[in-house]
């Protein structure tokens, strides 16, 4: 593969606002066309994206109008839906046909944490894959995840055929305590795992930033968009195979095409840039707790408080409220800790802050973004 960028299609332009099932084709035909004639060739798409039209999309926009040999096609097996082993099968041959292909070449357990792995296990989710790589139906195999480093490298120690991981990193979530990018991209890396990335905009948020953080970038590059620098960071990692942008309209592929076209990784003054930018945004955020975690031990409902408040942190920094990563990884803390919601006020968490915050508070608030009836 020529570029690092790939064509997330899990954003894709509507022609109905607020409506993810009516994706506008032809607009999506139009970037389609402009990503392939500029050298680009890798196409990301999922089972449920777009009310589970987007691999449909693909199929429209991309498999009927050019020939198979000019693009790289990427899909995943949907964990969180499987029931039975006989789901697997069906699903895939479902998506084979939405698609429009005989072949992925690249796919994906989807979104694995605890619950999908113990799911992926039970039903024998990566012997399937493997079949279906056997049968020439699958050219590669690997996982996206979302949870712990810990499991990351519980699952790679166990199924070391897996070929690639697909993690969330951006320079924000980097030294993030819940979404953890560092350090699951370090595992990755230790299993000598080429990395793609997700959400290296994260969800659109890092392209717009506080004027401030956004000064310290046009001193550099007057003449780069914000969201290039995040889109920059993520592919200027050693082992990032793929950056995914999950782009929703022309002028959003046209500039992450002509920055990535002529890729060269991020220079020492432009980390410095990026570091400093990272302090802003921090400075902007809600809840300003900074993780010492001084409060989870005494809480008698075990609530994880800096973790949640990680979460609500990132998630109001999201521009994309319609489908929040945030509430996948708040699901996933709420298997092993207490909920926000289930806070009883004893307050012994606020007595000993360092910070001095209303915690209490500041927990209906990570309840009323996480827990309401979705």
């Amino acid at each position: 593969m020529a570029h690092k960028l790939g064509f997330g299609c899990m954003r894709l332009p509507l022609a109905e606002a607020g409506n993810f099932a009516a994706v506008d084709i032809a607009e999506v035909e139009r970037m389609v066309d402009a990503f392939l004639e500029r050298g680009f060739t890798y196409f990301d798409t999922a089972y449920m994206y777009h009310d589970f039209r987007s691999e449909e999309v693909v199929r429209r926009a991309l498999v009927e109008r050019h020939p198979r040999h000019s693009f790289t096609l990427a899909s995943k097996l949907p964990t969180m839906f499987l029931k039975t082993e006989a789901d697997q099968q069906r699903i895939f041959d479902e998506q084979l046909a939405k698609c429009g292909v005989d072949y992925f070449d690249y796919y994906l357990l989807h979104s694995l944490n605890g619950t999908n792995y113990r799911t992926a296990q039970r039903l024998g989710s990566f012997d399937f894959a493997a079949r279906m790589k056997s049968e020439g139906r699958i050219r590669h195999v690997g996982f996206s995840f979302h949870d712990s480093a810990e499991l990351l490298d519980e699952i790679l120690a166990a199924h070391p055929e897996t070929e690639f991981v697909q993690l969330q990193i951006n320079y924000l979530d980097w030294d993030n305590a819940s979404i953890q990018s560092h350090r699951c991209y370090d595992v990755a890396r230790r299993h000598g795992k080429p990395v793609i990335v997700m959400e290296p905009v994260k969800g659109g948020s890092l392209a717009q930033v506080p004027p401030a953080a956004e000064r310290i970038f046009r001193e550099v590059h007057p003449d780069r968009s914000t969201a290039s620098w995040a889109i920059r960071y993520a592919a200027s990692l050693d082992g990032v195979m793929m950056v995914l942008s999950g782009m929703s309209s022309m002028e959003q592929l046209l500039d992450n095409t002509e920055f990535m076209r002529d890729f060269r990784p991020l220079d020492q003054r432009e980390r410095d840039a990026v570091a400093a930018a990272v302090g802003i945004i921090n400075d902007s955020i809600a809840i300003p707790c900074t993780a010492c975690r001084y409060c989870v031990e005494g809480c008698p409902q075990r609530i994880a408080i800096p973790d949640c408040f990680a979460l609500y942190n990132a998630d109001r920094q999201s521009v994309n409220h319609i489908f929040s990563i945030q509430q996948a990884y708040y699901d996933n803390l709420t298997q092993t800790h207490g909920r926000a919601s289930e806070c009883i006020g004893c307050r012994k968490c606020e007595r000993i802050c360092p910070q001095h915050l209303p915690i209490v508070d500041d927990l209906k608030r990570v309840a009323e973004t996480f827990e309401k009836t979705r």
